[in-house]
């Protein structure tokens, strides 16, 4: 269902999506908003449906000047705080449940940022690491646990340099390679889902 959010720019048009009997919640976050980049987005779909497979309540925002949500885009600090603002919504509608956080490339990077500094959040899933472009260097001193998708074809961060910043002990670190695929995952967004699910699934179990 449609849902609408207070943020710190105004309004967050947002999506719940919730499965019978939630054994966790999520959000998820899209690609980036000059690049096109919506909650609608093929990858941030994929990443969602995947969470609501695994059980998880999975709330889906547009950023700052995307879709209905009022703002501008900030480059990074505006939309953390849209994302905070949504994982405060989040945990206040399901506040027995778990909470994990997630993104497709920006989206991921903005996740990572969150979730890392935010002891509330058990883990973090982050799709299409574009380490070329984005500055990752807190990823491997990161306390949550994190799950990477990558494509092995992907442009703006290689499954090499991806792993590298994956390091750390295998309770905190999980990486899924998707054969064939390219950053957005347009050749096999079915291997998205499919891996997405085993990452939130991953994600969710108790430490």
């Amino acid at each position: 269902m449609h849902v609408d959010l207070l943020g710190p720019a105004g309004r967050i048009e947002a999506l719940l999506e919730t499965p019978d009997a939630p054994r966790f919640a999520a959000l998820v976050l899209h690609p980036h908003p000059l690049l096109g980049g919506t909650m609608h987005s093929h990858a941030a779909y994929q990443i969602a449906k995947g969470a609501v497979l695994a059980g998880g309540a999975t709330l889906r925002i547009q950023f700052r000047g995307v879709g209905l949500s009022e703002g501008t885009h900030s480059g990074g600090p505006g939309e953390l705080a849209d994302a905070r603002a949504a994982r405060l919504w989040l945990a206040g509608r399901f506040p027995a449940l778990p909470l994990l956080v997630g993104g497709m490339s920006f989206g991921s990077w903005i996740a990572l940022q969150l979730g890392c500094g935010d002891p509330e959040v058990q883990g973090v899933l982050a799709a299409g690491l574009a380490s070329r472009t984005l500055s990752l260097g807190f990823l491997p001193e990161c306390p949550r646990r994190v799950a990477a998708i990558q494509a092995a074809a992907d442009e703006f961060g290689s499954v090499d340099e991806v792993r590298a910043l994956m390091e750390g002990p295998a309770d905190l670190r999980r990486l899924a390679v998707v054969e064939g695929a390219t950053h957005l995952f347009l050749e096999d967004l079915g291997a998205l889902r499919r891996e997405s699910r085993v990452a939130w699934e991953w994600l969710a179990e108790p430490r």
